[in-house]
């Protein structure tokens, strides 16, 4: 489990103090719920966002464990390290909005008729309760010829999920190589 350490300040100072430490600063919040301001070490943060088997995995801080669900993160633009993380409490039977990510399986027809596939949703945003959030969208793309292409509408009809995106946007597409 995921243990990090709760911030006394929140200076600028002091979260550039902690980075040079190995920390990664966080927020987690909820609604009803006080921000809890924290830092995790980042190559314990790394480790387990890599070995995690769905979208929500628990952390502890300050004697308290929670359940957890990544929502926003900012990296430094030069060196590509995380700067910044935003967590949210997935509170049971609470409906919330959560970005589910979009996996695409097998191989695609138009990959051999000098096609490419694109991913244009790596991310479907949804509102749902922690319960019935999907880990992610598979999409069978094996049938998809150069200038096809999966829209939202296409995804699975999850119970309990409502998909909050525009139902005419591409997810993943096959098209033409120049």
């Amino acid at each position: 489990m995921l243990e990090g350490q709760i911030r006394e300040s929140i200076s600028k100072a002091n979260a550039k103090a902690l980075r040079k430490d190995g920390y990664l600063i966080a927020n987690i919040y909820a609604k009803g719920v006080e921000n809890i301001h924290c830092a995790f070490k980042i190559n314990d943060f790394i480790r387990t966002i890599k070995t995690k088997t769905s979208l929500i995995f628990p952390v502890k801080v300050g004697g308290k464990t929670l359940d957890v669900v990544i929502q926003e993160y900012q990296k430094d633009p030069v060196y590509d390290t995380i700067l910044h993380i935003d967590l949210m409490v997935a509170q049971k039977g609470v409906v919330s909005k959560y970005k589910v990510p979009v996996v695409a399986k097998g191989t695609a027809v138009g990959l051999k008729n000098k096609g490419v596939l694109l991913i244009a949703k790596k991310r479907v945003s949804v509102k749902a309760a922690p319960e019935n959030l999907p880990n992610a969208y598979e999409l069978d793309v094996s049938a998809l010829d150069v200038g096809h292409s999966i829209l939202v509408r296409d995804l699975p009809e999850i119970q309990g999920v409502k998909i909050t995106e525009n139902e005419s946007v591409a997810v993943i597409s096959c098209i033409k190589a120049k």
